[in-house]
């Protein structure tokens, strides 16, 4: 069904216009919607009098790669319930290079994360969780080597699980889980966490503080906050299972927002919403180039060596309507 609504790509050119402009063309530098068509599909703005293409401005912009390819990779990336990872995209799409498979799905990922998105109401448990591996030395929050998250799940009753936000922070004190609570959590909600001190001050008196200290309780922690416990073992069997746990903590947060998105839109019926959301965004996000995706890019002085292989792009996913019936001109 993918192929058939995106056979080539002018039929993915022509969606990504609607999903740009969806009341007509209007131009993002003079803001005026008179606009003329040229031979190459690019607009000629009648108010600024500039070349405007539909890709410029957006995650697509000067792509070489085809957007059959690019819409294929969106709809694995939405369709898979445990989503897909640059390995297996890869893999099944015959890219060049495992990198530029990467850089796809990061470019995705940050248009997961939508501006001025709704924060999280109603009752709120927060709590922070390691992603890392098993290291010797220090347990607890004092542990070196291993990255900080925290958690906000909203509590449904009488039983449930709602939204979710993830978010890394450099530590457990007052500054920085006060900032992570302003900006997931609606002020005047109800805020359910440990024991932890940083706690009463970073709510103040924004929020209804409930503490509930789990050395005091009877049972164990993720009794008492069964929420938070129960979105940081899915988070972390989902680094484990899709990803095989080879997630860098200097790209963690992609992949954190990548669960949100996930987790948060769990229960919706039609996958085709996903993958429509997920385009949405692409075309809302400016360019981002693979020089800033990457933690330590290689300086421009520095030539890069040569592969030892040679690299080529992927094929587009075109489909000719002259061969969509082949066996019936093969000649036995």
């Amino acid at each position: 069904e993918l192929r058939a609504w995106f056979p080539d790509d002018a039929a993915c050119l022509d969606y990504l216009e609607w999903l740009r402009w969806p009341e007509g063309f209007v131009c993002p530098q003079c803001k005026m919607a008179g606009r003329w068509r040229m031979a190459d599909g690019r607009f000629w703005c009648a108010g600024c009098r500039r070349r405007l293409s539909v890709t410029g401005g957006t995650i697509f912009h000067r792509t070489r790669t085809p957007l059959t390819v690019w819409f294929e990779a969106a709809w694995r990336a939405t369709s898979a319930k445990n989503g897909v990872s640059a390995k297996t995209l890869h893999r099944l799409l015959g890219f060049g290079s495992y990198q530029t498979a990467w850089a796809m799905l990061h470019r995705f990922r940050t248009a997961l994360v939508r501006p001025g998105r709704e924060q999280l109401t109603g009752t709120v448990e927060v709590d922070e969780t390691f992603i890392g591996g098993s290291k010797s030395g220090k347990r607890g929050r004092g542990a070196l080597g291993k990255t900080l998250v925290a958690v906000a799940v909203e509590i449904l009753s009488p039983k449930g699980f709602g939204r979710c936000r993830l978010r890394i922070i450099p530590n457990a004190q007052v500054p920085s889980l006060r900032s992570f609570l302003l900006d997931s959590v609606e002020p005047g909600s109800r805020i359910v966490t440990d024991g932890l001190r940083s706690y009463p001050p970073a709510t103040l008196k924004d929020y209804l503080h409930q503490p509930l200290p789990v050395a005091r309780s009877s049972g164990p922690a993720h009794v008492s906050l069964p929420g938070v416990h129960r979105v940081a073992s899915l988070l972390k069997r989902w680094l484990l299972g899709t990803h095989q746990g080879a997630v860098e903590a200097d790209h963690l947060q992609g992949y954190l927002d990548e669960f949100a998105f996930r987790f948060n839109r769990r229960r919706s019926a039609f996958r085709g919403l996903l993958f429509r959301r997920l385009l949405e965004q692409a075309v809302r996000v400016g360019p981002i180039t693979y020089r800033s995706l990457v933690v330590n890019p290689t300086p421009k002085r520095q030539k890069p060596l040569p592969p030892r292989e040679h690299r080529v792009g992927p094929a587009s996913l075109e489909i000719n309507p002259k061969k969509l019936h082949p066996w019936r001109n093969y000649n036995s």
